[in-house]
């Protein structure tokens, strides 16, 4: 079924809100995938926030021009499923994960900060770990020389003895 004009319009707009807001496109080829493996894709990605979507290609060339992801026109061809996403992996992350378990699922392409991405790139950009993780390791990170110190301060107090500890709290005056 085609859509009328104010039909196609209204996607384009749709479309073009959600590139506005997100950092990453992933396309992928879905030919041969049966109605059970694509909702299924579209369950993994509703919950991880990515906007997926079966859209015309001259509709979504539309919907990207003038954004960072016009970059990625080119790749554009054959029946597609698009992926958009505000986390910079989300989007590479589910096509890519879902495409390791369905061979025919095929990762064609995508952009990422302005830049036109290949199917390597996209994988590339998949394995990377999610703001969450890598959030935590800097934290890791960070905490590490605190702890450390903390740990030789309480080694040195205890080599000096247990009993100096509390012979310097009775020496210091009291407030």
């Amino acid at each position: 079924m085609s859509l009328n004009r104010n039909e196609k319009a209204a996607v384009v707009t749709d479309v073009a809100a959600q590139a506005a807001k997100s950092q990453t496109l992933a396309l992928a080829e879905y030919r041969g995938l049966t109605v059970d493996h694509l909702n299924k894709l579209r369950v993994e990605a509703r919950a991880k926030g990515v906007y997926l979507h079966v859209l015309k290609n001259t509709l979504a060339r539309r919907a990207v021009a003038g954004t960072p992801f016009e970059c990625a026109s080119e790749s554009m061809v054959g029946p597609l499923i698009y992926g958009f996403s505000e986390d910079a992996v989300a989007a590479a992350k589910v096509i890519a994960d879902f495409a390791k378990t369905n061979d025919k699922l095929i990762i064609k392409g995508g952009a990422y900060g302005g830049k036109a991405l290949d199917v390597n790139g996209v994988k590339a950009l998949a394995s990377v770990p999610s703001k969450e993780v890598l959030l935590s390791q800097l934290l890791g990170l960070m905490q590490s020389p605190v702890s450390r110190f903390a740990r030789v301060v309480a080694a040195v107090a205890e080599q000096r003895g247990g009993a100096a500890a509390p012979a310097e709290a009775e020496a210091a005056p009291a407030a």
